[in-house]
Parts: structure tokens; sequence; C-alpha cells
């Protein structure tokens, strides 16, 4: 039996190790250069309409509901291809990969997600993530409502949280209290959105970017090592 670590550390991914905001507008062009500005805005509606109603962002899915056989079949090939073969390794945030590196020294990495049960996993996969916290990769439709089956898979003595949505830390803050540590990354438009931010109290530490955590240790959280 493996034994249970003082912490475990559990990643978000989008705007957190990976810039998902980058993967966003690179894919506002493509849409635009294939099917024009129109094509561009229905993708997006597409995309929120999905959203709306699963939870999460699901990118292949909304190019499926593009489809107007006879009109546009010959196009959406394209957009699927340019999603799957996109360069994920190149949007991983500079230092990431260092951080994951240093928070093995301290504890046991763990990717956790919200995203669809196709391409969320693909990505950070091919970015090179799921290699780098040696497959520990969980994706759910709402991971702060997944906590007690967290625990089950990664037990752990401490939590850290490390995430760019100061609302999912502070849900998770509320459930586990002292159990976890939370760190929230200024990254992408959520992290760096202070009006929304304001509407909730502040993490246990914020950091400008991922690549601090190369340089983390349990000391610097306020209070002392969690």
């Amino acid at each position: 039996m493996n034994p249970v670590p003082d912490r475990v550390f559990l990643l978000d991914v989008d705007n957190t190790l990976f810039d998902n905001d980058r993967l966003q507008a690179d894919l506002r062009r493509h849409l635009t250069d294939t099917l024009g500005p129109d094509g561009n805005q229905h993708y997006w509606q597409r995309y929120e309409d999905l959203r709306g109603r699963l939870g999460y962002a699901d990118y292949l899915g909304a190019v499926q509901a593009l489809r107007q056989p006879g009109r546009n079949d010959l196009l959406l090939p394209g957009i699927s291809r340019f999603l799957l073969e996109y360069p994920f390794a190149d949007a991983v945030f500079e230092g990431a990969l260092e951080a994951i590196g240093n928070l093995s020294r301290w504890g046991r990495p763990v990717i956790l997600s919200d995203g669809d049960a196709v391409y969320q996993p693909h990505k950070i996969r091919a970015a090179g993530l799921a290699a780098a916290v040696d497959e520990r990769v969980f994706i759910y439709v709402h991971k702060q409502q997944m906590l007690s089956q967290i625990e089950r898979a990664q037990p752990a003595r401490h939590y850290v949280m490390v995430d760019d949505k100061l609302a999912l830390l502070t849900a998770v803050k509320q459930a586990w209290g002292a159990r976890v540590t939370t760190i929230l990354v200024r990254q992408g438009h959520y992290g760096r959105d202070p009006a929304s931010n304001a509407r909730y109290p502040p993490p246990d530490l914020a950091l400008e970017h991922i690549g601090a955590l190369a340089r983390w240790q349990p000391a610097q959280v306020a209070g002392g090592s969690p």
C-alpha cells in the first residue's frame, strides 16, 4: 500500500498550467479565415450554448453543432483538425513544468480539471502535462462538487489547490477549511478580473504566474507549513 503523502497538489489546467486564452484566440483567427466573421460568431454561440447546457467547454461538440449538410461539410473537418493538431506544448505557460517538478519535492502533484471527456484529456496529454504528473489526471464536470471522490482517489494529510478561478478556490476552502491551502494564479481572463475577484475572500496565496511555484516552499504560506 502506498503511504499517504503529506500533501497533494491539485493543479488546474486552463489558464493555470496551459494558456487557454491563447488557444481560443488562435481558434478565433482560424474560424474567421475558414468560415468568415459570421461563421466565427456562430461557432462561439454554439460553444456557449453547449457550455451552459453541459457545464463544461466542448470545443469539438461546437464544431459538430455547426454542421449544415450540403453547405459546410467540407470546411468543418479542417476546424476539427486544427483543434486536434494544435501545438499544445507551445501553449504551456513558461515555468509550468518546472513548477510541477518543484512541487514533487513537497508532495504529489495531480492534475484536476473541468472539461469534456475527449478533447480535454487529449489536450492535457499532448501538452506534456499528463506525463509531468505521472498520468495522475482527473477530469470532472464541476470539480468543486467532487471533493469526496478526490479524497478517495488521492488521500492526503493536506491539499494545496492551484487555480485561476477565485470563486472555485473559495468553494473548496469553504468545504475543506484548514485541510486545504488555496493558491490563486493571476493568469487568464478569470485570474486577472479584479471586479469579479473582489466578491470573494482572498486566497491563502496569490501569484502572478505559475512559474513562481518553481521556487515555492511550504513556509511561504501565511501561518506556516500546511
